[in-house]
């Protein structure tokens, strides 16, 4: 007999939420066994009921998708996390695979998808749309051809350059470390996205860096943030 698969869905919206778990109902191989409203709601009960998949939004009130699934791959890594989200865009892509998302599928998508998602991940493997795929190959180029400008800038940034950045900025450079967005990071810090990215291009210049990629490098080099 197949064993049945036991899934948390983490949405704040309530609408959303009950379609959701309709259609789940429909799938007698899958189970859903609580429901969440916000990424604190979903670790909690994901940590409660240990399911073997947790469908996460990744907009969500008190804490996002992002955070969420990065502390469920520290307190419960077999836990696998499938977002589930409006947002088709890579760079939200790429910053939830780096958070551990072990899939990635739109709200548009058709019900079997879906289920084949929710499959696919509760057996331990990845399940990305063909576009996703594409992104993930275009970084991996792109992180592979990185002139030799930037490695050597990358390798000659030091604790020194600490001194020379606000405190604000260094919260900046935490919070992108940290995968959010620029819009997240202005909500965060309560200032418009407009501020956070003259921010970006201050600090950017300050560190002679040109990518957030260099950023990140330079927070785990200086233990802005913590990393597994």
């Amino acid at each position: 007999m197949e064993k049945t698969i036991r899934v948390l869905v983490a949405d704040d919206h309530t609408v959303v939420r009950t379609g959701l778990i309709s259609l789940l109902k429909t799938k007698p191989e899958i189970e859903v066994i609580d429901e969440a409203v916000n990424g604190v709601d979903a670790i909690e009960k994901a940590l409660l009921h240990r399911p073997d998949v947790v469908i996460m939004d990744i907009t969500m009130p008190v804490m996002d998708g992002f955070e969420a699934t990065r502390q469920l791959r520290k307190k419960s890594p077999v836990c696998y996390v499938l977002a589930l989200t409006v947002h088709d865009d890579p760079e939200y892509f790429l910053q939830m695979v780096a958070a551990g998302a072990r899939g990635y599928i739109g709200k548009h998508a058709a019900g079997q998808e879906l289920a084949e998602a929710i499959r696919t991940v509760a057996a331990g493997d990845f399940y990305f749309q063909k576009k996703q795929l594409q992104w993930l190959v275009e970084e991996y180029s792109r992180l592979a051809n990185r002139s030799n400008a930037e490695i050597i800038a990358e390798d000659a940034m030091s604790s020194d350059d600490l001194k020379i950045l606000s405190a604000r900025e260094i919260e900046v450079i935490q919070l992108i470390a940290e995968g959010l967005t620029t819009p997240e990071i202005g909500e965060r810090l309560e200032l418009s996205p407009k501020t956070i990215s003259r921010h970006r291009e201050r600090i950017m210049t300050k560190l002679r860096v040109n990518s957030s990629t260099q950023l990140v490098k330079f927070a785990i080099r200086n233990g802005l943030v913590d990393v597994l």
